[in-house]
Protein backbone atom coordinates (compact mmCIF):
# COMPACT_ATOMS: atom_id res chain seq x y z
CA UNK A 1 0.00 0.00 0.00
CA UNK A 2 1.29 3.88 -0.70
CA UNK A 3 2.10 4.80 2.74
CA UNK A 4 0.62 8.76 1.90
CA UNK A 5 -2.62 6.92 0.74
CA UNK A 6 -2.74 4.90 4.45
CA UNK A 7 -2.01 8.50 6.24
CA UNK A 8 -4.36 10.37 4.00
CA UNK A 9 -6.60 7.44 4.66
CA UNK A 10 -6.08 7.16 8.63
CA UNK A 11 -6.47 11.48 9.04
CA UNK A 12 -10.23 10.67 7.54
CA UNK A 13 -9.32 14.16 5.56
CA UNK A 14 -12.24 16.60 5.34
CA UNK A 15 -12.68 19.51 3.01
CA UNK A 16 -14.52 22.34 4.42
CA UNK A 17 -14.46 26.13 4.20
CA UNK A 18 -13.78 26.59 0.25
CA UNK A 19 -13.57 30.74 -0.78
CA UNK A 20 -12.64 32.41 -3.90
CA UNK A 21 -11.20 35.35 -3.09
CA UNK A 22 -10.55 38.52 -5.67
CA UNK A 23 -8.49 41.10 -4.98
CA UNK A 24 -8.61 44.87 -5.95
CA UNK A 25 -6.14 47.09 -5.44
CA UNK A 26 -4.07 47.23 -2.27
CA UNK A 27 -5.72 45.11 0.15
CA UNK A 28 -4.67 42.53 2.94
CA UNK A 29 -6.68 40.10 5.20
CA UNK A 30 -5.76 38.59 8.48
CA UNK A 31 -7.27 34.96 9.45
CA UNK A 32 -7.07 33.48 12.57
CA UNK A 33 -5.91 30.00 13.64
CA UNK A 34 -7.22 27.05 11.78
CA UNK A 35 -7.65 23.51 11.70
CA UNK A 36 -5.96 21.65 10.31
CA UNK A 37 -4.39 22.62 6.93
CA UNK A 38 -4.66 25.09 4.43
CA UNK A 39 -4.43 25.48 1.03
CA UNK A 40 -4.32 27.49 -1.36
CA UNK A 41 -3.84 28.87 -5.30
CA UNK A 42 -3.60 32.23 -6.82
CA UNK A 43 -5.50 31.80 -10.20
CA UNK A 44 -4.75 35.17 -11.23
CA UNK A 45 -2.27 37.77 -10.78
CA UNK A 46 -0.23 37.39 -7.14
CA UNK A 47 -0.41 37.91 -3.68
CA UNK A 48 1.74 37.76 -0.55
CA UNK A 49 1.95 34.54 1.71
CA UNK A 50 2.90 35.03 5.30
CA UNK A 51 2.75 32.95 8.68
CA UNK A 52 5.20 32.88 11.32
CA UNK A 53 8.10 30.51 11.31
CA UNK A 54 8.15 31.16 7.86
CA UNK A 55 9.77 33.77 5.61
CA UNK A 56 7.09 35.96 3.63
CA UNK A 57 6.41 34.23 0.32
CA UNK A 58 5.33 36.34 -3.19
CA UNK A 59 2.99 33.79 -4.88
CA UNK A 60 2.27 34.46 -8.29
CA UNK A 61 -0.41 32.93 -10.99
CA UNK A 62 0.02 29.34 -11.15
CA UNK A 63 1.65 28.87 -7.49
CA UNK A 64 -0.01 27.11 -4.86
CA UNK A 65 0.71 27.32 -1.42
CA UNK A 66 -0.16 24.74 2.03
CA UNK A 67 -0.49 26.08 5.69
CA UNK A 68 -0.03 23.00 7.79
CA UNK A 69 0.70 24.94 11.39
CA UNK A 70 -3.01 26.47 13.16
CA UNK A 71 -1.28 29.52 13.26
CA UNK A 72 -2.40 32.65 12.18
CA UNK A 73 -1.68 33.70 8.81
CA UNK A 74 -2.09 36.90 6.48
CA UNK A 75 -2.84 37.27 2.31
CA UNK A 76 -2.55 40.54 0.90
CA UNK A 77 -1.26 42.52 -2.20
CA UNK A 78 1.91 43.96 -0.04
CA UNK A 79 3.11 43.18 3.18
CA UNK A 80 2.45 46.91 4.13
CA UNK A 81 -0.55 47.25 3.58
CA UNK A 82 -2.73 47.60 7.04
CA UNK A 83 -4.81 44.21 7.10
CA UNK A 84 -8.36 43.96 7.46
CA UNK A 85 -9.52 40.89 9.67
CA UNK A 86 -11.27 38.12 8.06
CA UNK A 87 -14.05 37.95 10.77
CA UNK A 88 -14.91 41.83 9.41
CA UNK A 89 -14.85 40.41 5.82
CA UNK A 90 -16.39 37.36 5.56
CA UNK A 91 -19.00 37.96 7.36
CA UNK A 92 -22.31 36.46 6.15
CA UNK A 93 -20.23 34.51 3.77
CA UNK A 94 -22.09 31.56 2.31
CA UNK A 95 -19.65 28.17 1.81
CA UNK A 96 -18.21 28.10 -1.62
CA UNK A 97 -18.75 32.20 -2.37
CA UNK A 98 -16.65 35.06 -3.52
CA UNK A 99 -15.46 37.49 -1.33
CA UNK A 100 -13.59 40.52 -2.88
CA UNK A 101 -11.56 42.90 -1.35
CA UNK A 102 -9.74 46.53 -1.67
CA UNK A 103 -11.40 49.52 -3.56
CA UNK A 104 -14.38 48.78 -4.43
CA UNK A 105 -15.09 49.98 -8.13
CA UNK A 106 -11.97 48.60 -9.58
CA UNK A 107 -11.22 45.38 -11.58
CA UNK A 108 -9.75 42.38 -9.88
CA UNK A 109 -6.26 42.27 -10.08
CA UNK A 110 -5.83 39.05 -8.32
CA UNK A 111 -7.66 35.78 -7.70
CA UNK A 112 -7.02 33.37 -5.02
CA UNK A 113 -9.05 29.95 -3.90
CA UNK A 114 -8.57 28.34 -0.48
CA UNK A 115 -9.89 25.58 1.05
CA UNK A 116 -9.23 23.79 4.60
CA UNK A 117 -9.23 20.46 5.23
CA UNK A 118 -10.27 18.98 8.59
CA UNK A 119 -8.31 15.75 9.91
CA UNK A 120 -9.09 13.16 12.37
CA UNK A 121 -8.26 15.13 15.75
CA UNK A 122 -6.36 11.89 17.31
CA UNK A 123 -4.01 11.21 14.34
CA UNK A 124 -3.45 14.80 13.25
CA UNK A 125 -0.18 14.45 14.58
CA UNK A 126 0.80 12.25 11.70
CA UNK A 127 1.01 14.62 9.10
CA UNK A 128 1.03 18.25 10.72
CA UNK A 129 4.18 17.16 12.66
CA UNK A 130 5.90 16.65 9.42
CA UNK A 131 4.86 19.57 7.37
CA UNK A 132 6.75 23.41 7.63
CA UNK A 133 4.60 25.89 8.53
CA UNK A 134 4.29 27.14 4.86
CA UNK A 135 5.25 24.66 1.48
CA UNK A 136 5.02 26.50 -1.49
CA UNK A 137 5.12 25.45 -4.75
CA UNK A 138 5.96 27.84 -7.59
CA UNK A 139 4.05 27.31 -10.83
CA UNK A 140 7.66 27.26 -12.83
CA UNK A 141 8.50 24.49 -10.85
CA UNK A 142 9.07 21.01 -12.34
CA UNK A 143 6.77 19.72 -10.16
CA UNK A 144 3.96 21.85 -10.62
CA UNK A 145 3.20 20.89 -14.01
CA UNK A 146 0.61 18.26 -13.02
CA UNK A 147 -1.13 20.62 -10.96
CA UNK A 148 -2.00 23.13 -13.27
CA UNK A 149 -4.76 21.05 -14.95
CA UNK A 150 -6.44 21.10 -11.93
CA UNK A 151 -6.13 24.65 -11.40
CA UNK A 152 -7.77 25.64 -14.19
CA UNK A 153 -10.56 23.44 -13.61
CA UNK A 154 -11.27 25.24 -10.42
CA UNK A 155 -10.37 28.27 -12.27
CA UNK A 156 -13.18 27.82 -14.15
CA UNK A 157 -15.48 26.06 -11.23
CA UNK A 158 -15.33 28.80 -9.49
CA UNK A 159 -15.82 31.59 -11.15
CA UNK A 160 -19.02 29.94 -12.64
CA UNK A 161 -20.75 28.11 -9.73
CA UNK A 162 -22.59 26.09 -12.15
CA UNK A 163 -24.76 22.39 -11.29
CA UNK A 164 -22.65 20.32 -8.91
CA UNK A 165 -19.51 22.42 -9.09
CA UNK A 166 -19.63 22.11 -4.81
CA UNK A 167 -18.65 19.02 -5.56
CA UNK A 168 -16.20 19.06 -8.61
CA UNK A 169 -14.12 21.82 -6.35
CA UNK A 170 -13.99 19.42 -3.03
CA UNK A 171 -12.36 16.93 -5.46
CA UNK A 172 -10.35 19.22 -7.44
CA UNK A 173 -8.97 20.25 -4.15
CA UNK A 174 -8.29 17.13 -2.73
CA UNK A 175 -5.99 16.33 -5.94
CA UNK A 176 -4.33 19.81 -5.63
CA UNK A 177 -3.45 18.79 -2.15
CA UNK A 178 -2.10 15.49 -2.69
CA UNK A 179 0.10 17.20 -5.68
CA UNK A 180 1.36 19.73 -3.24
CA UNK A 181 2.48 16.95 -0.66
CA UNK A 182 4.31 15.18 -3.51
CA UNK A 183 5.83 18.34 -5.03
CA UNK A 184 7.04 19.24 -1.60
CA UNK A 185 8.49 15.37 -1.19
CA UNK A 186 10.41 15.94 -4.58
CA UNK A 187 11.42 19.38 -3.56
CA UNK A 188 12.68 18.44 -0.10
CA UNK A 189 14.59 14.98 -1.19
CA UNK A 190 14.58 12.22 1.25
CA UNK A 191 16.49 14.97 3.98
CA UNK A 192 13.74 16.16 5.96
CA UNK A 193 13.73 13.05 8.95
CA UNK A 194 10.15 12.07 8.47
CA UNK A 195 8.08 9.29 6.70
CA UNK A 196 6.82 11.58 4.12
CA UNK A 197 10.13 12.72 2.90
CA UNK A 198 11.95 9.60 3.38
CA UNK A 199 9.43 8.00 0.82
CA UNK A 200 11.84 9.66 -1.76
CA UNK A 201 14.43 7.33 -1.01
CA UNK A 202 14.19 4.15 -3.30
CA UNK A 203 15.15 1.72 -0.34
CA UNK A 204 13.56 3.36 3.09
CA UNK A 205 10.46 4.01 0.62
CA UNK A 206 10.18 0.32 -0.65
CA UNK A 207 10.57 -0.50 3.31
CA UNK A 208 7.55 1.79 4.51
CA UNK A 209 5.25 0.86 1.86
CA UNK A 210 5.47 -2.98 3.09
CA UNK A 211 5.14 -2.24 6.21
CA UNK A 212 2.19 -0.09 5.70
CA UNK A 213 1.01 -2.89 3.32
CA UNK A 214 1.07 -6.00 5.66
CA UNK A 215 1.25 -4.68 9.12
CA UNK A 216 0.48 -7.63 10.59
CA UNK A 217 3.11 -9.59 9.32
CA UNK A 218 6.01 -10.23 12.17
CA UNK A 219 8.45 -8.05 10.21
CA UNK A 220 12.22 -7.87 11.43
CA UNK A 221 14.91 -5.30 10.86
CA UNK A 222 16.70 -8.13 8.96
CA UNK A 223 13.90 -8.89 6.49
CA UNK A 224 13.44 -5.54 6.18
CA UNK A 225 16.34 -4.93 5.20
CA UNK A 226 16.84 -7.77 2.62
CA UNK A 227 13.57 -6.52 0.74
CA UNK A 228 14.94 -2.85 0.96
CA UNK A 229 18.24 -4.78 -1.12
CA UNK A 230 20.52 -3.47 2.20
CA UNK A 231 22.10 -5.05 4.89
CA UNK A 232 20.81 -5.08 8.32
CA UNK A 233 23.02 -2.47 9.93
CA UNK A 234 22.81 -0.04 6.67
CA UNK A 235 19.43 -0.38 6.98
CA UNK A 236 18.36 0.03 10.37
CA UNK A 237 21.22 3.43 10.34
CA UNK A 238 19.47 5.06 7.19
CA UNK A 239 15.89 4.55 8.40
CA UNK A 240 16.67 6.13 11.77
CA UNK A 241 18.50 8.66 9.69
CA UNK A 242 15.81 9.30 7.34
CA UNK A 243 12.42 8.88 9.35
CA UNK A 244 13.57 9.48 12.70
CA UNK A 245 12.80 6.84 14.47
CA UNK A 246 13.84 3.01 14.24
CA UNK A 247 12.01 0.98 11.96
CA UNK A 248 10.55 -1.29 14.76
CA UNK A 249 9.62 1.41 16.41
CA UNK A 250 7.83 3.08 13.52
CA UNK A 251 5.89 -0.01 12.53
CA UNK A 252 4.63 -0.26 15.97
CA UNK A 253 3.12 3.06 16.23
CA UNK A 254 1.42 2.53 13.05
CA UNK A 255 0.04 -0.53 14.06
CA UNK A 256 -1.65 0.94 17.21
CA UNK A 257 -2.53 4.66 15.17
CA UNK A 258 -4.57 2.26 12.64
CA UNK A 259 -6.10 0.40 15.56
CA UNK A 260 -6.97 3.34 17.31
CA UNK A 261 -9.12 4.43 14.11
CA UNK A 262 -10.53 1.15 14.43
CA UNK A 263 -11.79 1.74 17.85
CA UNK A 264 -13.12 4.30 17.42
CA UNK A 265 -15.12 4.12 14.34
CA UNK A 266 -15.97 0.52 14.69
CA UNK A 267 -17.68 -2.04 16.68
CA UNK A 268 -15.71 -4.58 16.35
CA UNK A 269 -13.79 -6.55 19.27
CA UNK A 270 -10.29 -5.64 20.71
CA UNK A 271 -9.34 -9.26 20.48
CA UNK A 272 -9.89 -8.85 16.77
CA UNK A 273 -8.65 -5.82 16.04
CA UNK A 274 -5.34 -6.71 17.82
CA UNK A 275 -5.19 -9.72 15.92
CA UNK A 276 -5.70 -7.60 12.35
CA UNK A 277 -2.27 -5.59 13.78
CA UNK A 278 0.00 -8.78 14.24
CA UNK A 279 -0.32 -8.79 18.44
CA UNK A 280 -0.89 -12.53 19.66
CA UNK A 281 -2.95 -11.56 23.01
CA UNK A 282 -5.16 -8.86 23.30
CA UNK A 283 -3.21 -7.95 26.67
CA UNK A 284 0.00 -7.62 24.51
CA UNK A 285 -2.05 -5.41 22.50
CA UNK A 286 -3.22 -3.71 25.55
CA UNK A 287 -0.14 -3.22 26.86
CA UNK A 288 1.66 -1.23 23.30
CA UNK A 289 -1.87 0.51 22.61
CA UNK A 290 -1.59 1.76 26.37
CA UNK A 291 2.29 3.08 25.62
CA UNK A 292 2.00 4.77 22.17
CA UNK A 293 -1.42 6.32 23.13
CA UNK A 294 -1.63 6.59 27.22
CA UNK A 295 -5.02 4.89 27.70
CA UNK A 296 -5.92 1.10 27.37
CA UNK A 297 -7.63 -0.17 24.50
CA UNK A 298 -11.33 0.05 26.07
CA UNK A 299 -11.75 3.25 27.78
CA UNK A 300 -10.35 4.78 24.64
CA UNK A 301 -12.76 3.55 22.60
CA UNK A 302 -15.61 4.78 25.57
CA UNK A 303 -13.71 8.26 25.91
CA UNK A 304 -13.45 8.54 22.14
CA UNK A 305 -17.54 8.20 21.69
CA UNK A 306 -18.27 9.70 24.83
CA UNK A 307 -17.76 13.57 23.29
CA UNK A 308 -17.97 15.09 19.70
CA UNK A 309 -14.70 16.81 18.75
CA UNK A 310 -15.89 20.35 17.27
CA UNK A 311 -13.87 21.89 14.61
CA UNK A 312 -12.78 25.47 14.37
Amino acid sequence: MDPLNDVLALLDMRSANFARLEGVGAWAISFAGYQHIKLGAVLEGECWVETEGAAPVRAVAGDCYLLGNGRPYRLSSDPRVPAQASSEIFTGFVEGGTVRVGPSGGAVDSVVVGCGFHLDTANAAVLLDVLPPLVHVPAASDEAGAIRTALNMLRQETATREIGSGLIVERLAHIVLVQVLRSYVAAQGSTGHAWLTALADPAIGTALSLMHQFPAHVWTVAELAAKSGMSRSHFAARFNELVGTPPLEYLATWRIRSAARELRTGNRTISSIATQYGYGSESAFSHAFKRVIGLAPGRYRRQSRSYVTLDQ
